[in-house]
């Protein structure tokens, strides 16, 4: 997933053309005043009204962001490089020591991840190893005890790897050596002829001398002939005993199951809580191919900042976007009613008893003397359009219509024929599913202890109101089967009646809907309601008013 660095500007969950067009336009004018750093985004899909409006002023759908939270992209990252599993513990420590790292990732020749080895693990290798066949059990490589020991090949090819025999100090005569010497062991010798010939002759894989030592020609021929490697190193016998070990490839200590990793696009609070449980110092972390790209540990979340975000046309917690109580509310722009969202700091908060979202974004252009260019314009006419049902709402105020016409004037539309285009491509019904219609404007309230929802559809034409109803209703149904919400109501409005059909079920919901509306339902699950066209001001008032008695 995609870092986020701007600032997210966003409308509530099942956008309607308001929340998405005033996004879009908030986010630009809060660009053109500051310079850049906001980013319009939807928290839920795009309906076929909105869709149209989009692409009839030139606009892709903003980006979906359905959650907030931050995630392990979000926070910077410990770049330590991925490290091949031959490499030796002695590279791998000086590469700790070099990058201040305690873990170090071991990946394949695609970045896959193959297991960790932290400095417990280095340390475990030196201070728990009491077997002087662990080189070979090790199936370490020449080139690595080259290296390792700084050393230069006098004889034999090195390319190959110590894969049996046992390491020893050739400190005897050659007689006290026949007792424990044999074929394919590592001998450690100094500058004798003698010592140097009987191993060759008793088959040893390998000679290390010691001192920049070097060896006579004939030593060398034989060495040839049997196979036999001869590595000169500089340092004493000692610290050539000690360095082999180190030599060893990370493969064979590092940690390979049940191995820990969070990917980029795991939450942060998630990542916390796996963390507190585990003793380990640092993580590696993965990207969306599953290859490994670096590590973090628990430091990584001091300096981590959270999701910065606007809301518009929405102020309560059950319709923003998911994550929104870990996220930093900088603004709130409504129209609504005071929902039950909390901030930690304080916010600029803009709530205006309109019409419409976009007219508040409106007049904020005009307040900071923004000019709105034709596309922009054309967007919040759509907005108010579509919020105030062409002025046909309640909750239309002269302001809305005023700034309707300004910005119709501006963007070059005439508002009767272009609000029957927007609304037409919203009618749409027979081409959705009964979901695409429930959740294309949907929005979720608690009063009294009950969860509850409301859908709106608005249509030109009441035959497709009447079509669709069987279908919602028994979605609504299944909906409340799952569980987690008790009581749903949908509003089929019919704009050029101004009426709407109430399709309700759950909890009380016959008590409530006839409490609210004055009306008596004939079969339990629909009421009629003449004048009704507003959701905001002409039923949740009266059903919250209804469900709280």
């Amino acid at each position: 997933m995609e870092k986020i660095n701007d600032v997210i500007v966003t409308g509530h969950k099942n956008p309607d053309t308001d929340s998405i067009c005033s996004a879009i336009a908030y986010a630009n004018l809060k660009n053109i005043l500051n310079g850049g750093g906001y980013r319009a985004m939807r928290a839920g899909a795009v309906n076929k009204e909105t869709e149209y409006v989009l692409k009839r002023f030139g606009f892709e759908a903003p980006e979906l962001v359905e959650d907030v939270r931050t995630r392990v992209c979000d926070i910077e990252l410990k770049k330590v490089s991925g490290i091949s599993g031959e490499l030796s513990i002695k590279e791998a420590y000086l590469k700790m020591k070099r990058e201040e790292a305690v873990t170090l990732a071991i990946t394949n020749n695609e970045g896959y991840l193959e297991g960790i080895i932290s400095i417990g693990d280095i340390a475990a290798s030196d201070m728990d190893v009491y077997d002087n066949a662990i080189v070979s059990k090790a199936n370490t490589s020449f080139k690595n005890i080259v290296d390792t020991l700084d050393g230069k090949v006098l004889a034999g090819d090195v390319s190959g790897n110590f894969s049996s025999g046992k390491v020893f100090i050739g400190a005897n005569t050659p007689d006290m050596m026949d007792d424990y010497l044999s074929e394919g062991d590592l001998v450690i010798l100094g500058n004798r002829f003698e010592s140097q010939y009987f191993a060759i002759e008793k088959g040893v894989r390998c000679i290390v001398l010691g001192s920049n030592s070097t060896v006579s020609p004939i030593i060398k021929r034989r060495a040839e002939e049997k196979g036999c490697i001869i590595i000169s190193a500089p340092y004493d016998t000692f610290t050539i005993a000690r360095l082999i070990d180190q030599s060893m490839p990370v493969k064979y200590f590092m940690s390979t199951n049940d191995l820990l990793t969070f990917s980029i696009d795991d939450f942060t609070n998630d990542v916390k809580e796996t963390m507190a449980k585990n003793r380990h110092r640092y993580f590696p972390v993965i990207d969306e191919n599953g290859k490994y790209i670096g590590q973090i540990s628990k430091r990584s979340f001091l300096d981590m900042d959270k999701k910065k975000i606007i809301l518009v046309d929405h102020n309560e917690r059950n319709q923003a976007v998911n994550g929104i109580e870990y996220a930093e509310i900088l603004e709130i722009i409504d129209h609504h009613r005071l929902g039950n969202i909390e901030t930690i700091n304080p916010v600029f908060f803009r709530n205006q008893p309109l019409g419409c979202t976009g007219t508040i974004i409106f007049k904020m252009y005009n307040e900071n003397g923004v000019k709105i260019e034709p596309n922009i314009a054309g967007l919040l006419c759509s907005a108010i359009i579509s919020d105030t049902l062409m002025f046909r709402s309640p909750t239309c105020t002269p302001d809305d219509k005023e700034a309707a016409e300004k910005l119709a004037e501006i963007a070059g539309i005439d508002i009767p024929s272009y609000a029957e285009d927007m609304f037409t491509a919203a009618s749409d019904l027979a081409s959705k599913t009964p979901e695409e219609i429930f959740y294309s404007d949907f929005k979720k309230f608690n009063a009294a202890g009950i969860d509850f929802g409301v859908g709106q559809i608005t249509s030109m034409n009441g035959n497709d109101l009447a079509s669709v109803k069987p279908a919602i209703s028994k979605y609504m149904e299944e909906l409340l089967e799952k569980g987690g919400i008790d009581m749903l109501v949908f509003m089929l409005t019919n704009i050029i009646d101004e009426s709407t059909t109430l399709l309700f079920k759950g909890t009380r919901a016959l008590e409530f809907i006839q409490a609210a509306t004055n009306a008596v339902s004939e079969d339990g699950e629909t009421v009629f309601v003449p004048g009704m066209v507003s959701r905001k001001k002409q039923l949740i008032p009266q059903l919250l008013a209804a469900m709280q008695k």
